[in-house]
């Protein structure tokens, strides 16, 4: 079993390290990423959002529903924990 393992990892590990290859230099203004997101944002905050300010705009529209599923779920998994422990007796 530890066998498997170490080969699951050792062949993760490679396909990791060949997906590296293949991403942009940190910062570069030409990433697809950086390319067309700002220019998405600048276009479309103030039809969006309602927002003029667009710094405003992007953290308190498109930010906050992102940031209210990572509260979802962390909310969830310690309600699920509490009633885990709970149920075995530790709490």
């Amino acid at each position: 079993m530890k066998k498997l393992a170490l080969i699951a990892v050792l062949f993760i590990g490679i396909i990791l390290f060949w997906a590296v290859e293949d991403m942009p230099a940190f910062g570069d203004p030409e990433a697809p990423a950086t390319r067309y997101t700002g220019e998405l944002y600048i276009r479309s905050a103030l039809h969006d959002v309602g927002i003029e300010n667009i710094v405003t705009a992007i953290l308190a529209s498109y930010r906050g529903f992102d940031t209210l599923g990572e509260v979802v779920v962390i909310f969830t998994a310690g309600i699920s924990v509490s009633l885990l422990l709970r149920r075995g007796g530790c709490l």
